[in-house]
């Protein structure tokens, strides 16, 4: 845990121009010990991905986009301590995984914070900024898609107001796994 204050960060919206810092902190995230959990890409593939791609990913999800928004905490010396990107989806449209979107909300994805900022209270700031966003923008609800085993992650999803929605979502190439949708209501 760490002992730094909120005020050793600054919690902000990405730059387009800043897509290396995407790129090494994404790619330390699939490192984690539970990347495998978190996050259905996995560190091989995402390492093998041209500059381009990592542009393009910063861009679609840069201070001012209308798509998404990823929104970093930013330490000491500039160094990157954790983020999340919030999705847009509207209404009448399909999700990632082909499921109908019912609302306008919000949903969160590719959560990641340093292990020496965990419990620091880092992750319910990036929470508030992302689920902010999503508000001000005229979200009904706020949700996100957690693996079944990730415990330590739903107990923070819960802690963060987010609760199961009974919605399950099976894992492409992994019959026997499944995530769970929790949500936050307006």
């Amino acid at each position: 845990m760490s002992s730094s204050a909120p005020g050793d960060y600054v919690i902000r919206s990405i730059r387009a121009d800043e897509w290396p810092a995407v790129k090494e902190l994404s790619l330390r995230a699939l490192r984690d010990p539970v990347a495998h959990l978190a996050y259905l890409e996995t560190y091989d593939v995402a390492v093998a991905r041209p500059d381009s791609f990592w542009q393009e990913r910063a861009a679609g999800g840069a201070e001012g986009a209308s798509g998404a928004q990823q929104i970093v905490a930013e330490g000491p010396g500039g160094s990157w301590l954790g983020s999340l990107t919030v999705l847009w989806e509207e209404a009448g449209t399909t999700d990632w995984a082909g499921f109908p979107v019912e609302r306008r909300q919000g949903h969160v994805v590719g959560v990641f914070v340093r292990p020496e900022w965990r419990g620091s209270g880092l992750s319910k700031a990036l929470f508030d900024a992302g689920v902010q966003w999503a508000w001000d923008r005229g979200a009904e609800r706020v949700r996100l898609i957690v693996h079944e085993d990730n415990g330590r992650a739903q107990g923070f999803y819960r802690k963060a107001g987010f609760v199961p929605t009974g919605v399950v979502v099976p894992i492409a190439g992994k019959p026997a796994e499944s995530e769970l949708e929790f949500a936050l209501e307006r």
